[in-house]
């Protein structure tokens, strides 16, 4: 079984942070917006080498959208930041009529998503964001697990056309993928072989979903695990090749099971292979106030749970 070395810990909000300085340096269209969280959301390095190229909007996200939205018009690449509830609940209105509908280049950046964000509490942990953006027309959903990852795919998102929701996180967790891999959209990303279960996860989740699968091989259970980065477009092809072969699935998100990875793998699924899923999310709740580690084990988020509802679902099989 591949083990996955964790390289020291790294917030992915700073991968998007050296990502966009590196396309500062690369590319001249691409412009930076930030609704007064240039901090929060390590914009600051953008700001300082590019100041002609960055703007300060203020706390003032929907105007922001329609901005970006603007500066598309003049073939700019316009990266929007700002928290994840902020990103969506609060501007959908304009993301929907002003981004999507009308199909503008716009990349929504959105950090602290999560019920990670932690301390904060339930009003600033969004776990419906993947929900109302897959559910916009054109709008591409990636969610990353990693400050590499992370860093790449905020390059990686820069050459693509289109609208981007590009969703990650505030604490440090394991950076654990390659410095140097070749971010592909809507490619998921095959961890592990296994024969006995399929694990796929997203975000945070996929770092507990590995240290489930070590747990799981200590039992003398083999599990496929897979990172989908990309919820929209979805890898249909990887997860039924990996079904079909284990039988049964355990999905793993930091997000409400409702309108979530989860859901759409269970639409692949239903429609083309009927398998026995498990769901590791949240339960149709809101998040509370704590520090990350204990709202993952208070919630289920972590690689116990995982363990626990793969047993479960190889039982259903």
């Amino acid at each position: 079984m591949k083990k996955y070395t964790d390289t020291g810990k790294k917030d992915t909000r700073s991968g998007f942070g050296d990502g966009l300085t590196e396309l500062g340096k690369k590319n001249k269209n691409v412009v930076a917006l930030c609704a007064d969280l240039t901090g929060s959301l390590k914009m600051d390095d953008f700001k300082e080498n590019y100041p002609e190229r960055f703007f300060q909007i203020g706390i003032a996200e929907a105007n922001m959208i329609g901005i970006a939205a603007g500066m598309t018009i003049g073939g700019k690449i316009p990266f929007t930041g700002t928290f994840a509830n902020f990103s969506t609940g609060r501007v959908y209105d304009q993301i929907r009529q002003s981004v999507a509908y009308s199909g503008k280049n716009v990349k929504i950046c959105a950090s602290h998503a999560g019920i990670t964000l932690g301390e904060d509490g339930a009003t600033h942990q969004i776990l419906e964001d993947l929900g109302l953006m897959k559910m916009l027309p054109g709008m591409t959903v990636i969610n990353t697990c990693d400050y590499n990852q992370t860093k790449a795919a905020t390059i990686a998102i820069a050459d693509f056309e289109g609208p981007v929701y590009l969703r990650f996180g505030r604490p440090k967790v394991a950076n654990f993928t390659p410095a140097d891999q070749n971010f592909q959209i809507g490619k998921a990303v095959q961890l592990q072989e296994g024969t006995d279960v399929t694990i796929i996860a997203t975000g945070h989740l996929v770092w507990e979903a590995l240290q489930a699968a070590e747990t799981l091989n200590e039992n003398g259970i083999t599990a496929d695990v897979i990172n989908i980065h990309t919820i929209k477009p979805l890898d249909d092809e990887a997860i039924l090749k990996s079904v079909k072969k284990t039988g049964c699935v355990v999905t793993a998100e930091e997000h409400n099971f409702l309108g979530g990875l989860g859901e759409s793998v269970a639409r692949v699924l239903s429609t083309q292979h009927p398998a026995p899923q498990e769901f590791i999310a949240t339960q149709d709740t809101f998040g509370e106030s704590g520090t990350p580690e204990q709202l993952m084990d208070k919630y289920g988020l972590n690689a116990a749970a995982i363990v626990n509802a793969a047993k479960k679902v190889i039982a259903r099989k």
